[in-house]
């Protein structure tokens, strides 16, 4: 979500990468342009398994890899545009104090993570919304939120990135909601490349989703990345500009089944509970082998 508890002069460039880290976590890594006035927070959505406690998210420096998203965008042939877009916010205090929420060095900015809207109160009042925008937005009623304390200025932020218990397992979450100027609106102006993969046997689905034609382990640093990325599945793409639906982007993603290899017979039986993931599947077996029997 493109939110700022303060008003911002300029943000663009934003892109995000989601990945399922096992059957429990999903990672988020998260990097814009930004010029502000004063400091600020950008908030971040994000469906977390509850009941959350205050260290349920785990935030990873990618300081030293600001490259990070240079090298995702390397998997695929065109180059990448960039739009910007001009916003503005107001800055909000809700009422509630109560034991302040832990604040992480990550990089050059700060992090903390909030377990629920209620303990907004907990933050600051410089890195809060108020409590009427949270209303228009019931969906977030269950959810936790990881917040940026960033500083003033104009800068390219390093890629922010962390990782979380998620409630929604099988379903990529993308924060895209924009909220600059204190309310919701039908529409927004976006500016967004989004970068997904799925657990290791499964694909993200959707026409609107492009693969990368090789495996990412050909384009990302794997001892700088965290284990973020997974370098033996492909990456999944999706730009988005102009003007669109005030939403959140959420990819399905589809399991990809099992395979067994019968050297005697000279045959791979594959089984996948999704006929379109079965044809996907053996195509890419029957290109990357030299078996030339495939069985359902």
């Amino acid at each position: 979500m493109c939110c700022f508890s303060r008003p911002v002069k300029f943000v663009g460039a934003t892109q995000i990468f989601a990945r399922f880290l096992d059957g429990v976590d999903q990672c988020l890594v998260y990097e814009m342009k930004i010029d502000a006035e004063e400091d600020l927070a950008m908030i971040l959505p994000i469906p977390v398994s509850q009941p959350a406690k205050d260290d349920a998210v785990s935030f990873i420096d990618l300081s030293g890899y600001t490259d990070f998203f240079q090298d995702l965008d390397r998997a695929y042939p065109e180059p990448e545009y960039a739009f910007s877009l001009r916003s503005n916010s107001k800055s909000v205090v809700p009422a509630v104090q109560s034991v302040p929420l832990v604040v992480q060095r990550v990089g050059s900015f700060d992090a903390s993570f909030v377990p629920s809207i209620r303990d907004f109160g907990r933050l600051d009042a410089q890195f809060r919304l108020e409590d009427a925008v949270w209303k228009s937005l019931p969906q977030y009623a269950t959810y936790g939120f990881a917040v940026f304390k960033l500083r003033k200025g104009s800068q390219h932020v390093h890629p922010m990135a962390f990782r979380f218990p998620t409630a929604t397992p099988g379903q990529l979450f993308f924060p895209t909601v924009h909220i600059h100027d204190g309310k919701v609106h039908a529409e927004e102006e976006f500016d967004h490349t989004l970068y997904a993969q799925a657990w290791k046997n499964a694909v993200v689905k959707g026409v609107d989703w492009e693969e990368s034609a090789k495996n990412a382990g050909q384009f990302v640093d794997a001892k700088r990345d965290n284990g973020l990325v997974w370098g033996g599945g492909h990456l999944y793409k999706k730009s988005m500009s102009g003007k669109a639906k005030n939403t959140d982007v959420i990819a399905e993603t589809r399991k990809m089944g099992w395979v067994a290899i019968d050297p005697v017979r000279d045959q791979m039986r594959i089984h996948s509970p999704d006929r379109h993931a079965l044809f996907w599947f053996a195509e890419n077996l029957i290109r990357n082998t030299n078996h030339r029997q495939i069985c359902e």
